[in-house]
């Protein structure tokens, strides 16, 4: 299964294509890598690609998951792996927003399972309001707060952007 991974600002996509022993096939981004990867005694890993060695230390984040400073002889990078599970806990975080917030927003691309709301439902703070399938899981998206449904911008099946405004509430 693919994942997203930051480095720094930078995001790409990584998909384990084969793995034999230490020997694995990567796709970057579409671009195939064929890598030995090594983890050593000491923590660090041991990378041998096309010729080059490099040798990494992933310091995880305190109280963040997926989260970790790597160190290089040289060079210092904040990564971050973004999986399903990471995506499933930002969807969850990005729907305990403040009572002032009157929007729901989908924080990444997916598409609409379920709607169950219309525009001029009074709704609840915590309803259900649409179900999004995204990374082969489904997650709902409630009700910021108690109020009116102003407008309804999507539809069962329709594929939505990350960052789309769902549901507008009064």
């Amino acid at each position: 299964m693919a994942v997203e991974v930051k480095i720094g600002n930078r995001i790409s996509w990584v998909d384990l294509v084969s793995h034999e022993g230490n020997l694995l096939e990567i796709d970057i981004d579409g671009k195939i890598h064929k890598v030995d990867v090594m983890h050593t005694a000491d923590g660090t890993f041991s990378i041998l690609s096309n010729g080059h060695s490099y040798n990494i230390e992933l310091v995880p984040y305190p109280n963040k998951p997926k989260k970790y400073t790597a160190y290089t002889l040289y060079q210092e990078f904040e990564v971050e792996i973004i999986d399903a599970e990471a995506r499933y806990l930002l969807n969850r975080g990005a729907n305990n927003v403040g009572s002032s917030e009157k929007k729901v927003i989908s924080p990444m691309p997916g598409k609409v399972v379920k709607v169950f709301a219309t525009e001029g439902d009074e709704v609840t703070k915590g309803q259900t309001l649409v179900v999004i399938s995204a990374m082969k899981m489904e997650s709902e998206y409630k009700a910021p707060m108690d109020g009116k449904i102003k407008k309804v911008s999507v539809k069962e099946g329709d594929t939505i952007e990350g960052n789309q405004v769902l549901i507008e509430l009064e």
